[in-house]
């Protein structure tokens, strides 16, 4: 249903905390997608689901509109911008417009990297981060996106890396089981960050769950092994600074899922219509605002009574990682989903939590330096990425 006011009429009650608008806080990340196109086709892609890709492939709004739904519903707020696909880059032009029309927000670019030598240094300078989708080796990533790709991609990341104002970070979606602790190190090499991500398919059957226990195990003994440098993977930074301070895993989100869904998330599809979360873009009922009519709503994906997660360990610094997921699996009551991808996702995240707390990270942080203390705590790669894998 259309509402046509900054803040919806009745109270979305969440987690015992009202929910009064749209945008909780003070930051918004506007994503803008900006067509649905891709030049890959990722056999693993969640905008597969519900045919959402390939769907729209120009845009239905203008920068006129886009502005007046800037000044209406995001004023006084600190904006940042990610453009999202489909390959954002495939409609550069959008990319380069909002950025000379919104010349005081902060941008971030999540691509899969085969075409970042086509953007210009004027932008690249702008980026306050590139996401770079990548599935860890040459082979496992080769096998999902296509022969050649891999290296395409590394040397694309190579050849800007000079060039970009902030971070480059890679983004894994860990879909195999095999893949290695020497392929997600190696990425921490390459680039300033490492963030992975569990894979939200049917990917967790036979000993998949240990394989991946074993490489986490490895993983987490790297992290703690040295307190000269930080080793920087955001789903262990970000679970270490959560434990640390919890204060950190409830001040920007609200308490609520870190992934900002709930929150302060606004996907814009290329059609205008505007959805909390990019995997459900295709559930008529979660659209929550539309750019053409200048109208925005809170967040339709907001925690439920069904969902387990308050009594569970890991709450205290999960906070529900993903909603999404938490959604299909508890209030659609997706029995197979929860019991093949939900249940397992959450067993690996209290065997990462677990494993953190055999390190003693309150000793480790007091080893820090201050400068490295600051980057665990304060690290603004952390807004563009979910932090939870």
């Amino acid at each position: 249903m259309r509402i046509d006011a900054i803040a919806p009429t009745p109270e979305a009650i969440t987690g015992g905390m009202a929910v009064l608008s749209p945008i909780v806080g003070g930051r918004v990340e506007l994503q803008l997608l900006t067509t649905l196109k891709c030049n890959l086709k990722c056999t693993y892609c969640s905008l597969g689901v519900g045919e959402v890709l390939g769907s729209q492939t120009e845009l239905s709004y203008d920068i006129d509109q886009l502005v007046a739904f800037v000044d209406r519903h995001l004023a006084g707020k600190e904006v940042y911008v990610t453009f999202y696909g489909g390959e954002p880059m495939l409609n550069k032009g959008l990319l380069l417009e909002v950025m000379e029309r919104f010349p005081q927000f902060r941008f971030q670019l999540q691509t899969n990297g085969t075409l970042l030598d086509k953007l210009p240094d004027r932008a690249l300078a702008r980026l306050s981060n590139v996401l770079v989708s990548i599935d860890g080796g040459e082979e496992i990533t080769d096998a999902y996106r296509g022969r050649g790709i891999w290296s395409s991609v590394m040397r694309n990341v190579r050849g800007i890396r000079q060039r970009v104002g902030g971070t480059l970070t890679a983004r894994v979606t860990w879909s195999n089981p095999a893949t290695t602790f020497e392929e997600l190190d190696g990425l921490a090499d390459s680039f300033d960050y490492l963030y992975f991500q569990f894979v939200a398919d049917d990917m967790y059957q036979g000993d998949s769950v240990e394989r991946r226990k074993a490489v986490l195990l490895r993983l987490i003994e790297k992290f703690f092994a040295r307190s000269d440098v930080l080793y920087p993977l955001v789903p262990l930074m970000g679970i270490v600074r959560n434990k640390l301070l919890p204060s950190r895993a409830v001040e920007l989100y609200a308490g609520q899922t870190q992934c900002r869904v709930s929150t302060h998330l606004l996907n814009v599809m290329p059609n205008g219509q505007i959805y909390p979360c990019p995997d459900l873009m295709y559930a008529p009922e979660m659209q929550m605002g539309e750019i053409q009519g200048n109208w925005l709503q809170a967040s339709p994906l907001q925690p439920h009574p069904g969902m387990p997660c308050e009594g569970c360990e890991a709450f205290p610094w999960c906070r529900r990682n993903c909603l999404k997921n938490l959604h299909l699996a508890y209030v659609k009551n997706d029995e197979r989903y929860r019991r093949e991808v939900v249940e397992p996702i959450c067993d690996l995240l209290r065997f990462i939590g677990r494993e953190i707390d055999r390190h003693d990270p309150r000793e480790w942080f007091a080893r820090l330096p201050l400068p490295l203390r600051r980057q665990l705590l304060d690290a603004e790669v952390y807004e563009y990425v979910e932090i939870m894998p």
